[in-house]
């Protein structure tokens, strides 16, 4: 694996706060990498020292190989897209642009051209002589993407750039980024907190928490395996029991079944939530230590569930997943 960027023992303090904790990162080039966690788990601070907004108080940073750890932003060769896009409101999309390129000292007509083309990357060579105020939020994302991609970065650094769309926005444009890396190849760090998104769009995904990296993989390997109950919990684990032997075991609610009776673990309904498509569940359950937990479980197929009422609930042994104690 080539790696466009190396983290090693990387580690930055504010005064007695650490916000990240001797993390080793090796990105991989060409591929889409999110960094994913809860609020201050570290994952923008460690962007920032990889764009050099943010000196790390001890450890090394290596872009393409070479030591960048002192190395300002401007001589880094990257492209940062933020929450709130910073386009220039004076001037035309098409200048908003060849910002970085004007900067960059490239020809008119080549900048001209490298504008155009980009523009038609990401879709908006039609709008290219409008004002930002003009356009869209989806619109000015992309523009700030163009912007970004105009100057041929060596990493695309993406800090949260769909928390400000709405919904339907936010599932079109990651379908819209992931078409971006694929076709240009671009190696990009996309820093988020949604789950969905991380697992959506990665080709690796690295869970922060305390600052510290708690699980690295492909989504594959993360989703159906959780390093521990942090990661299980903030992947939509909803349920957690415990083994006869002690071991932590942990299920999602669409895995588990309801029997009226049969082999299984004891259970009283506590709540039935209609959903259109599904039933919500909550379910007190005796489980094989002996314990009664509070299990949800997500039920499709009709059946009739009412508070109080003794069922069985199945949870099968390919889809219970064995946690550390």
């Amino acid at each position: 694996m080539t790696a466009a960027a190396e983290l090693i023992g990387v580690t930055q303090r504010f005064g007695s706060f650490t916000a990240v904790d001797e993390i080793d990162l090796t990105v991989p080039a060409g591929k889409l990498t999110t960094l994913l966690g809860p609020s201050g788990c570290g994952k923008t601070t460690t962007l920032r020292m990889i764009a050099g907004y943010s000196e790390p108080t001890s450890g090394t940073i290596r872009i393409d190989g070479v030591d960048s750890t002192r190395t300002p932003p401007e001589k880094r060769n990257l492209g940062m897209v933020f929450q709130s896009y910073a386009l220039f409101p004076h001037m035309t999309v098409a200048d908003n642009v060849g910002y970085g390129l004007k900067l960059r000292k490239v020809p008119a007509a080549e900048r001209r051209t490298r504008v155009m083309e980009t523009l038609e990357l990401v879709g908006l060579a039609h709008l290219a002589d409008r004002k930002p105020k003009k356009l869209s939020g989806g619109q000015q994302q992309r523009v700030a993407l163009a912007r970004a991609i105009a100057i041929r970065p060596k990493l695309l650094l993406l800090d949260e750039p769909l928390s400000n769309l709405d919904a339907r926005l936010r599932v079109q444009m990651r379908a819209e980024i992931r078409r971006i890396q694929a076709e240009t190849e671009l190696t990009v760090i996309l820093v988020t907190h949604d789950q969905d998104e991380a697992l959506e769009m990665s080709d690796e995904m690295v869970i922060m928490n305390e600052g510290r990296i708690v699980q690295q993989g492909s989504p594959q390997q993360i989703f159906p395996r959780p390093a521990d109950r942090f990661v299980a919990e903030f992947l939509g684990y909803e349920n957690f029991l415990t083994a006869a032997d002690g071991t932590p075991l942990t299920i999602r609610p669409e895995h588990l079944r309801i029997a009226s009776a049969g082999p299984g673990l004891d259970a009283v309904v506590v709540d039935a939530a209609f959903r259109g498509v599904d039933l919500l569940v909550s379910l007190d359950v005796v489980d094989p230590s002996g314990a009664t937990v509070r299990l949800v479980a997500d039920v499709r197929g009709g059946a009739i569930l009412t508070p109080g009422s003794s069922v069985t609930v199945i949870a099968p042994d390919d889809h219970l997943v064995s946690l550390p104690r």
